[in-house]
């Protein structure tokens, strides 16, 4: 199968993501997205950060019941911080049987060359890029491995989703009723 790999702290994962998810798995030839909960991002330092448990179940919870989506804990047990070419190079071994490819919004593009091994990333997995706000213009858009994908430009951060949580405002609709059921019994982000 081909398979498009969405990294993130998914901290807490919200509508946005499902949608760019969604979008991937029905309009390009993907055959499944992958959710990659990542422990620590090299280039976040996040305070709030859940514990990379709480994080999977939240995802877990949101993508029941799409069968196009399956969330990993590949990195949990790998060095911190992760690297992507680490865990895509894990991911190949792991499943020989699967093609891989790196999902990212435009704005990781402009500063994509800054990755480790992104020459390696680009050459070996490729990627699906979808649309982010304020973008910077990169000239990897014209790369052979490189696919734009029409998707919703959606601004819903998860930083504003927990700024809502701390001043009890509510998060409807922008997290999965299931995502927000399970916020509010652990009184997660107060």
């Amino acid at each position: 199968m081909k398979i498009g790999l969405f990294f993130g702290s998914f901290n807490p994962i919200h509508v946005g993501h499902l949608i760019v998810a969604n979008v991937m798995a029905t309009t390009t030839d993907l055959d499944q997205v992958w959710f990659v909960v990542s422990p620590q991002n090299p280039f976040k330092k996040n305070k709030s950060l859940l514990h990379e448990f709480d994080r999977m179940d939240m995802v877990e919870k949101a993508i029941l019941d799409n069968p196009k989506f399956r969330a990993t804990n590949i990195e949990f047990s790998m060095p911190k911080p992760s690297y992507t070419i680490d865990t895509l190079i894990r991911l190949q071994e792991k499943y020989p049987q699967h093609s891989f490819h790196l999902i990212i919004g435009g704005d990781n593009l402009g500063q994509f060359h800054n990755w480790k091994n992104y020459d390696k990333i680009l050459e070996y997995f490729g990627l699906y890029v979808y649309p982010r706000p304020n973008s910077e213009p990169s000239e990897l858009i014209n790369h052979p491995n490189v696919k734009l994908v029409n998707a919703p430009s959606l601004d819903i951060s998860a930083t504003f989703i927990r700024e809502c949580l701390k001043k009890g405002q509510s998060i409807r609709y922008m997290v999965p009723e299931a995502v927000e059921e399970h916020i509010v019994r652990k009184a997660f982000y107060l």
